[in-house]
């Protein structure tokens, strides 16, 4: 489709979030600009789609929108937001069978943050690989146990069904359909007008380790913040165990009963946490390896490949300010 605009159709609804809907919409509205600007022809055609003609996002800001069109009209990309409005909307039948009706017309097929609830809804996701927002991974694998649910990626595609994780997330994916439409340099440009990175390093785990802590029971969270300024120290065990006023046996119980962790392995999280921030900040390596407690380079570079699958050399390289 070289000369031919590309539809693409973000789908929204009551309490959307707004960034899932704006995120997407900007990249591919930049896309037109620049293509603009450089004399070509716009290669997108973005709108905003509702069962309404307006939309009230959770942000409380109100979106112009056009009603959903005939499910056979063709399209390139069907995108699907999230937001807190995601459960209403997936008891909404007929807006759960326009989306599968409407997919099958698309090329392609994404969503963005808990929009892969909706888009989980029609079926459409069953025996595929999905990604949605981390804190919401442990539900929807409840909900739709037939999907193949990975909850570390920024994003993920499987065939013609593209689906992201957390609410910014849903720029890398719009880049990324870019790319795969325009050739890299074009989104690319797209990216540095934007001021994001065209493919950041690691999963969204990065930006969830130490709230997924505090997220299922608060009565360990004093123990956490004392982890947090103790890290060089002895966070055995015993030694946490008697930190927190229990028993070896029913500190380790009722710890991983309250966090879905070991205590080792919420310690581990919590260095890499911190290590993560004292490399965004510009400290050396060998630093915060010995400030966070691992004792030696080597053991937070394979705990921090572990867990991003990238060096503290090369996140501190992307992420320092």
């Amino acid at each position: 489709m070289p000369n031919l605009l590309r539809r693409i159709e973000v789908v929204a609804f009551p309490k959307v979030q707004l960034l899932d809907v704006a995120g997407p919409l900007q990249v591919f509205a930049t896309a037109n600009d620049l293509a603009a600007l450089d004399g070509q022809a716009l290669p997108y055609d973005p709108v905003v789609v509702a069962a309404g003609a307006q939309v009230r996002t959770s942000a409380g800001l109100d979106l112009g929108t056009i009603p959903l069109p005939p499910v056979e009209a063709p399209l390139h990309i069907l995108v699907v937001a999230g937001g807190w409005g995601v459960y209403e909307a997936c008891e909404d039948a007929r807006l759960v069978d326009w989306i599968g009706r409407r997919a099958k017309a698309a090329r392609q097929t994404a969503s963005v943050c808990s929009g892969a609830f909706l888009l989980a809804s029609t079926g459409l996701l069953d025996g595929r690989r999905a990604v949605t927002h981390w804190q919401r991974c442990a539900e929807f694998a409840r909900r739709f146990p037939k999907v193949h649910l990975d909850p570390d990626p920024i994003f993920i595609r499987d065939g013609d069904i593209w689906t992201s994780a957390g609410v910014t997330a849903g720029i890398d994916l719009a880049l990324a359909l870019v790319e795969a439409d325009l050739g890299r340099k074009a989104a690319l440009a797209v990216a540095r007008q934007l001021v994001v990175f065209l493919k950041r390093p690691g999963g969204q785990a990065q930006f969830s380790a130490a709230l997924s802590l505090q997220e299922r029971d608060g009565r360990f969270d004093d123990l956490h913040g004392w982890i947090v300024e103790n890290l060089r120290g002895d966070l055995s065990l015993d030694r946490l165990a008697a930190r927190a006023g229990m028993s070896l046996r029913s500190f380790a119980r009722h710890y991983r009963q309250a966090t879905g962790r070991t205590p080792a392995k919420a310690v581990e999280t919590l260095r890499i946490e911190t290590a993560r921030r004292l490399l965004e900040q510009g400290l050396a390596v060998a630093r915060v390896a010995s400030r966070c407690g691992f004792g030696s380079e080597e053991t937070l570079r394979r705990a921090f490949q572990r867990r991003f699958a990238a060096s503290p050399q090369s996140y501190r390289e992307r992420f320092a300010g």
